[in-house]
Parts: C-alpha cells; sequence; structure tokens
C-alpha cells in the first residue's frame, strides 16, 4: 500500500490559517468526514486525541503526524494538511508545526498502520521534500509529489 492509496486529493488542504492543535485536528476530521470516508467522526476525534495524550505526534521539523485506529472508517485513510503560519503542536523538538499528515486505520491493521506510520515519516524526514511539499500551491501538486518521492524510495 502506498501514500497515494490512502490519500485522496479532496483531503489535502493547502496553506490553511489555523491558529491551534486543537482547531488543525478538527478540520482534518471534518475533512475526512466530508469525503465520506469516516462512519462516527467523534469517534475517531476520541482516538486522535487519547493518541494526543499518550504523546505528541508532533514529530519534529515542522512535522505531525496524527494517528488513530478504529473501525470508524472502512480501510485506512489519510489527510494532509500545510498552514500558513506554524502553530504550537507540543512536538519533540519544540519547534512549531506547519506540516501534517493524519492518518486513520481500521484496529484490526495493525501491521499496515504502522508500515504507513513509517513510510510517512521516512519521507517526511527528507528536507527537500518537505520543503517542496510546503511550498506546493494546490492539492495536485502534493499529490504528485508523494507520487514521485514514494517511486524513487519504496
Amino acid at each position: 500500500m502506498k501514500i497515494t492509496d490512502i490519500l485522496n486529493k479532496n483531503c489535502i488542504l493547502v496553506h490553511r490559517t489555523i491558529k491551534t492543535k486543537e482547531e488543525a485536528l478538527n478540520l482534518m476530521i471534518q475533512t475526512l468526514a466530508q469525503s465520506g470516508q469516516l462512519t462516527d467522526p467523534t469517534e475517531v476525534q476520541r482516538v486522535v486525541w487519547e493518541r494526543e495524550a499518550i504523546m505528541s505526534t508532533g514529530i519534529g521539523k515542522g512535522f505531525a503526524l496524527p494517528h488513530g485506529k478504529t473501525n470508524s472508517v472502512a480501510d485506512t485513510v489519510g489527510c494532509f494538511l500545510t498552514l500558513d503560519e506554524s502553530i504550537n503542536f507540543d512536538a519533540l523538538d519544540g519547534l512549531p508545526v506547519n506540516t501534517i499528515f493524519m492518518l486513520i486505520g481500521r484496529e484490526n491493521t495493525v501491521g499496515t498502520h504502522l508500515r504507513m506510520l513509517s513510510r510517512i515519516s521516512r519521507l517526511m524526514n527528507i528536507d527537500s521534500f518537505r520543503i517542496e511539499v510546503q511550498s506546493a500551491v494546490s492539492s495536485d501538486e502534493i499529490y504528485a509529489l508523494f507520487e514521485r518521492e514514494e517511486s524513487t524510495m519504496f
């Protein structure tokens, strides 16, 4: 499974103005719900915040990877968000976040969920790729960047 298999172009949000972590996560969940990929957005919100309570998913270098597992999705889904201005995300490196990838998987797909987390983390750890994604101006452009990078890395 590739990132582009789980990332619907309608769930790529580009250069949004968001002020808080809560606002960002809620927007992403709402976007997934509006795309028809969630059966219970409230449950998804609960599992995402439950995971955030364990440890922030602000990985570092301006990137966050909030995630959770629930049967409120038919399959693994993703939502990607770039921000006009960085926000506090309680990131591990203490830096604010401007790029967020939310991953929601089914409870019984632990292997797939972990592989996708690893794949997303590896891509977003590449400085040049992260800069390209943050500079992109459309969902089509971001989707194409993921396609290109995945074809060369995996």
